[in-house]
């Protein structure tokens, strides 16, 4: 019922404005062309601006009768008889028919295509949340196993431990639970940022401050971490959450310490370019295959490395990097260079940039 209203009401108002402006173009220059076309593009609009194929038909129907009954000599009186207008009658009817079919048939296609890509979003959405869920399910329950059987161990062989081996034993629960605690909060992040419960509240940060806070904590939660810093010798100012990016820069930095050589550097540089300043982390261990590198980003629990911790994989650590780094306007991906694993990303230098492709 709402949509007949609704087609009723726009055919009525389009036939209106049309038949108004044939009145003027008519009285002005005495043309019949100028008003069928006018009409022709009526119909146009009703069939774009309506449902079905029933309002433009029929709204052809009406121009013709119109230009027939307002316009055409003898004026006010409906004459089909006059030499030659069977065939414009039939000449119109057919060309605003077909415009209207066509119009229609093309929105009713749009309509079609835009569902359509609906669908795929959603699938493509469904498919980052179950990547999301197994790499959750990779990340924490690894830990957790670690933690149980340490725990076990203290307690099978309490009387057998030394002080020392219990020591190694405690610390070793002691990492774990500070990785859990660690993938917990990234968790919240992401969680809050997706269904924008949080705000990105962005200032002018000093980058050489924001790195030199996000390296203290890194060391503070890995003590032999080895960490190269190459900056720009000017000052950067960028906008940003400095909180959120430390913890990019935490996370892709001991990712990096997990998954490269854990006895050799980790580089960390930066430098602008254009209206962007991009970090990159680098690491000295086997790479990335080149079959993760397009699918890295999307929370798929990856095979540790071998070189690095066994009880740790990518995860979602840095689909937690890539959703705070769009977040702030930028974008992140992966590479390999000549000697390990490449991850870079950039932000805007300012707000006015951020739309940037």
């Amino acid at each position: 019922m709402r949509t007949w209203l609704k087609n009723i009401l726009v055919c009525t108002l389009i036939l209106s404005t049309a038949t108004l402006l044939a009145l003027l173009f008519f009285y002005l220059g005495k043309n019949t062309t100028s008003v069928a076309i006018i009409y022709i593009l009526a119909v146009v609009f009703i069939a774009r601006y309506t449902d079905g194929y029933a309002p433009g038909i029929i709204a052809s129907f009406v121009g013709v009768v119109c230009v027939n009954y307002v316009f055409t000599y003898p004026f006010m009186k409906i004459d089909f008889t006059m030499d030659g207008y069977p065939v414009t009658f039939i000449g119109m009817i057919s060309i605003s028919s077909i415009i209207s079919t066509m119009t229609s048939h093309l929105k009713q296609q749009n309509k079609i295509i835009q569902e359509r890509e609906k669908m795929l979003l959603e699938a493509e959405k469904e498919t980052m949340r179950a990547n999301l869920l197994r790499a959750i399910s990779h990340d924490l329950r690894t830990p957790l196993t670690g933690i149980i059987g340490t725990c076990s161990a203290c307690l099978d062989e309490q009387g057998c431990l030394s002080a020392a081996e219990q020591k190694d034993l405690i610390a070793n629960i002691q990492e774990d639970a500070n990785w859990l605690l660690n993938m917990v909060e990234n968790l919240l992040t992401i969680t809050r940022i997706r269904t924008s419960d949080m705000t990105i509240h962005k200032t002018a940060e000093l980058l050489e401050e924001v790195v030199a806070e996000a390296v203290q904590r890194l060391r503070k939660r890995i003590p032999n971490i080895q960490i190269q810093v190459q900056l720009p010798e000017e000052f950067i100012m960028i906008p940003m959450d400095a909180t959120l990016i430390e913890q990019v820069l935490i996370d892709l930095m001991e990712n990096a310490y997990y998954h490269g050589a854990p006895d050799l550097p980790i580089t960390l540089q930066a430098f602008v370019s254009g209206p962007r300043v991009y970090i990159k982390i680098l690491d000295m261990g086997a790479g990335i295959p080149e079959e993760m590198l397009a699918s890295i980003f999307n929370g798929k629990p990856s095979a540790p490395s071998q070189c690095g911790d066994s009880r740790k994989g990518m995860g979602i650590g840095l689909t937690i990097c890539q959703t705070i780094v769009k977040a702030h306007g930028g974008q992140i991906y992966a590479s390999n260079h000549e000697n390990g694993a490449e991850l870079t990303f950039y932000l805007p230098l300012g707000e006015e940039k951020e739309n940037e492709p």
